[in-house]
Parts: structure tokens; sequence; C-alpha cells
């Protein structure tokens, strides 16, 4: 794992710019931005996504796969945290002498100059900064945005705008978030996460304090989880707009009907309420929408307008995204790779799928997360009729003797709804022939079980 690094001067001209790792979400909005201000951009990455074709279509050079000699003559390179210290093009930049940016610096850089809107929290960031995006866009403003998924309308993860605001997911997971320059900062919620990097509770929630007590213009922040309401009352002469379903709240949830493939609610702000129906499913989604609300209102835009604005928001790639239907099956794939989050997306599918089984290929993210939460990922998935637990996508993690997906298997009270399945090329078959006519199969996970998807579709037609 490369760890972020300020103390790196980033150059007056970026020139040539070359990105290791950029078809991940944020590298690619990054490289995006650079591009449209005219500089050259070069890459590599392990897989030819669809981030990556994008980026070749702007003219981007990206090679597939991570050699030396692939870094050719840059300028100035960026990383990210997911890569390895000896990745051999992040070595030959060292030898050269070659400026290095961790990829939240080069973001800190692009935003200097703009009004920022961070967005930060354990989950729900993708989904909140989209819509907070959206809502903008549909009151006419124009800004630039970075954001960590693909926002289906727009068919992008990042644009640069001719207005003074960008919005950008913000990531705490190294602590690089408390380096931006932030006006306004989303906390959508402080759901424990990342502690092999903040070691305690304590400093992960102390951090977010941090983060919060930098906003210059205001904070909107969760009401209803346990670990904002602590790192609000951290908070010193910061004006501050809650949201959620506690009574005190400023934005306010009430009326929530969750039942289908779209949730409704009401929201009562400043004495008046104002409804709204999404085009996504969940209650988790009806608070995110009051988060980018409680943003809007704080940046002194139209209440209604607002809602209005959020309630066209279609989702992003990764979200509870339908790719297929065969056999009467429809297969889904969702990033949820915290337990609330699975919590939260299978709670969504449920109300979705109706008397269908809801079948959950799960691809554990990380050792240290799955050592610390494997009990509490059981819990989640168990909202499943089924599930297929595969092996641990380590990510930036060395492997941890006796640390497998099966850690989450043994830990379900039910052993008869879950089924361990290691290898890779089993576990399509196992999803479909688990599957019958009205049922979802839903890959879930943040590493590359999306990319399992096809395969599961030919095994449901087979």
């Amino acid at each position: 794992m490369i760890k972020p690094d300020f103390s790196q001067p980033v150059p007056a001209d970026l020139g040539t710019v070359h990105f290791i790792g950029i078809g991940g979400s944020g590298m690619s909005g990054i490289a995006r931005i650079l591009l449209g201000m005219g500089h050259k951009v070069t890459g590599s990455d392990l897989r030819d996504t669809s981030n990556v074709a994008a980026l070749r279509e702007l003219g981007a050079t990206i090679h597939i796969g991570h050699d030396a000699s692939h870094l050719g003559n840059p300028d100035t390179v960026v990383v990210t945290s997911a890569l390895w210290p000896t990745n051999p093009e992040y070595v030959l930049a060292q030898e050269r002498g070659i400026p290095i940016l961790h990829r939240s610096a080069a973001l800190a850089y692009l935003t200097t100059k703009n009004r920022l809107v961070a967005v930060a929290g354990a989950h729900g960031k993708t989904t909140s900064t989209g819509m907070v995006i959206t809502g903008l866009l549909r009151l006419g403003v124009d800004p630039s945005f970075v954001n960590g998924g693909v926002i289906a309308e727009l068919g992008a993860s990042s644009s640069s705008g001719k207005d003074d605001l960008f919005i950008i997911e913000a990531d705490e997971s190294d602590g690089s978030f408390l380096h931006y320059d932030t006006a306004v900062a989303l906390i959508t919620n402080v759901d424990p996460d990342h502690l092999d990097h903040y070691g305690s509770l304590e400093a992960f929630e102390a951090e977010f304090g941090k983060f919060a007590q930098g906003a210059k213009e205001f904070v909107a922040i969760s009401s209803d989880d346990p670990g904002a309401v602590r790192v609000s009352n951290l908070l010193q002469d910061k004006r501050i707009i809650t949201f959620g379903q506690a009574q005190t709240a400023d934005v306010r949830l009430i009326e929530i009907d969750a039942t289908g493939a779209r949730v409704s609610f009401t929201i009562q702000f400043d004495g008046n309420d104002y409804s709204a129906t999404l085009n996504i499913p969940g209650v988790h989604n009806a608070i995110n929408a009051a988060g980018a609300f409680a943003v809007l209102v704080g940046l002194g835009f139209d209440p209604a307008t607002s809602l209005a604005g959020i309630a066209t928001f279609r989702g992003t790639e990764r979200r509870f995204e339908l790719h297929g239907v065969r056999r009467g099956v429809s297969v889904y794939d969702d990033f949820a790779h915290h337990p609330t989050e699975v919590s939260a997306a299978l709670s969504a599918a449920r109300a979705v799928v109706g008397d269908g089984k809801l079948i959950t290929v799960f691809q554990p993210h990380l050792y240290s997360r799955t050592r610390l939460m494997h009990k509490e990922f059981a819990e989640a998935l168990a909202l499943s009729d089924q599930v297929v637990v595969m092996d641990i996508y380590a990510a930036r993690e060395d492997p941890e003797p006796g640390v497998t997906g099966q850690l989450v298997s043994d830990s379900f009270a039910d052993a008869g709804k879950v089924h361990y399945v290691p290898l890779w090329d089993d576990a399509p078959a196992v999803a479909a022939s688990l599957a019958s006519e009205g049922d979802f199969i839903v890959t879930m996970g943040c590493g590359d079980v999306y990319r399992m998807v096809p395969q599961i579709l030919d095994a449901l037609e087979s």
C-alpha cells in the first residue's frame, strides 16, 4: 500500500501525466479532467475496463499490465493507495526523480481555485455525491466534480465545469480527506471501518472531527448514525445542518415508503414539507437524498427545486445495477463491502424482488476487514435466501494465515443458506443452480466480483 505523501511539492506545470492504476474510479476521474485541461495523459492498469476504454477515446495512451517500460517519459506520475511499493513503474519513477503525487494530492491540486464540497463517510459517499451533482445540474449550476463511480445519467464519474463549485467524494480510508481545502463537508455516517489504518474507533472518529472542523462554510451530517452524532459533539463554532429521521434533525425524513422499486418520502425543513419519489430503492437512499438536500439548501438553493432535482438521480454504476435477465432470473451487481452497506443493499433488493428468492454472491474485501467483521457480515448476508461466499479480494493487503472467506460462511446461524465456494470458476454454476424464475442473483463486493456477471448469465442459460 502506498500512503499519501502531501510533502511532495506539486509541479507548477504537471505536463505529461502518467497514472499507475488509471482504471480505478477515482484515478480515471482525475485523468478525465486533466485530458479536458489539455494535458497529455498516459497510464497503465491490470485490466482493459470500460473506464480504460473511455479514457482511450478521449486521447489517453494506456497499457495493460504493470511494467517499467510502460512508464515512458512523463513529467508527473500519479499513484493510488492500492499499489504495492514494488510496482515496477513506481520504482522506476522514484529512481528517475520524477515528481510522484498520490491521487488525493492530485485531486486537492485540481480543487484549489474552487469552493469545495467534500462528501465523506463509511458508506453512501458515491450515491450522495452523485445526488448533489445531479441536483446542482438540475438547478442550472455547472460544477466540476470527481465521483467514486460513474453517474448513470451522465455516463461519467468526473467533469470540469464552468462554475466555482467543485464536488468530490473524499476518501477517509487513509486519512487523505484531511488535506482538502473544504468549504462544505457532507458526512453520511461514521460507521467503524478502516480500523487497520486508524487503530481504534476513537481515532477514526477523531479524524472525521478534524475533517468537519476544517469545513469553512458548514457541515451537513447525519442525525441518526451514532458515530456521526459523536463527531458533531466534537465540533466548535461550526454551522451544522443535521439530516435523518431523528426528531431533532434540521432536515427530517418522515413517511418513508421503501416497499417497491422506488423509495418515496417527505422531508420536513424550515417549517415546510417537501415530498419526492426517487428512481432507486431503499431507505438508505432516502437518507442519502436528505444529505444531498441539506447541502443544497445550505448553499442557499430553493428547497423544493433542490429536492425535485435530486429526485431525477438514476443511480451510479455498481449500485444495485441490473446487468441482464436469463430464464427469468435477474442478475444485479452491487459495490457493498461493509456489513452496514450489505444490510442496506439487501434490504432494498428484498423490497424489489417480491416473492422471488434473493441469492447473493459475496466476495469479502481485505483480510483485516474480514477478520474484524466476519460475524457482522454473516448477519447482514442472512437477509438473502441463499449466499455464495467467495474467497477474499486482497487489494492492498498481504494474506493473513487462517483468514479466508470461510470465516464468514462459518459464522452463519443457518448453515443451510450459505455455500463457501473458494474457486472462482465454480461460483457461477453454484449461484445459477440455486435460482429459479423470478429470483435475483446479486454479485456483491468492491473487488472484482463484478467480472463474474457474464459467467453467471451464461451459467443460467446452460
